[in-house]
């Protein structure tokens, strides 16, 4: 018979020295609805296109906060500390109680890109996640073409594990006019990161701070 273990995450906060990350509100809905519909999220993600207003009111309302009293994970809008702006999100997903692991994902809104926000928000839950939550190893998926997401992965200190061949369905445009999505299959790219990853010496050396402050 198999050993089960259910539990959550806890209902939390987690700042750093820009940024808050914190459960998604009502007033998050028209600039997600904006984030999720910019070419590149449509490109990597499997999010619905076009992103209507409904849609964001089902992940702001009800899929969101399921992923963490159902066990799953945990969704933390990301916002800029002084303009309270939405900057984008951070979602841990897939996650193992029993080993203590968990996937993570995220999108930067297209105007917040090239800030460094990104890296300093997964680094932030990563902190708290092996820190305060005592997890193992988080696990990141970008797909082989994803630059962007990959850079992420590698300025945290992640270890690339290897590849998921032809796992993924992106999409693009093919310019024939049309303007049109079209599915591809891409790999996967397969990182890690344990907690011996994120050593204060590395992240000193990496030029980020110890993000601490969560409740």
């Amino acid at each position: 018979m198999e050993l089960r273990m259910t539990t959550t995450f806890p209902d939390v906060s987690i700042s750093t020295e820009r940024l808050v990350l914190r459960p998604y509100e009502d007033a998050d809905i028209a600039a997600h609805t904006e984030m999720m519909n910019d070419e590149m999220v449509t490109a990597w993600t499997s999010v619905p296109h076009p992103y209507t207003a409904a849609d964001s009111e089902a992940w702001v309302r009800r899929i969101a906060p399921a992923e963490r009293t159902e066990g799953r994970g945990i969704v933390l809008a990301v916002t800029e500390f002084l303009t309270q702006r939405l900057v984008g999100v951070v979602h841990l997903q897939n996650t193992n109680w029993r080993t203590l692991s968990t996937e993570v994902s995220y999108v930067t809104a297209p105007w917040a890109r090239g800030e460094g926000y990104a890296t300093e928000s997964v680094l932030a839950v990563a902190q708290w996640l092996f820190r305060n939550q005592k997890f193992e190893r988080m696990e990141l998926r970008t797909a082989a073409d994803n630059t962007a997401s990959q850079q992420v992965a590698q300025k945290i200190g992640c270890i690339s594990e290897g590849v998921l061949r032809n796992a993924w369905i992106a999409r693009t445009r093919p310019d024939d006019g049309s303007g049109a999505w079209v599915d591809i299959r891409t790999d996967l790219i397969v990182w890690s990161l344990l907690p011996e990853d994120l050593e204060a010496d590395r992240l000193a050396e990496a030029g980020y701070a110890s993000y601490t402050d969560w409740n």
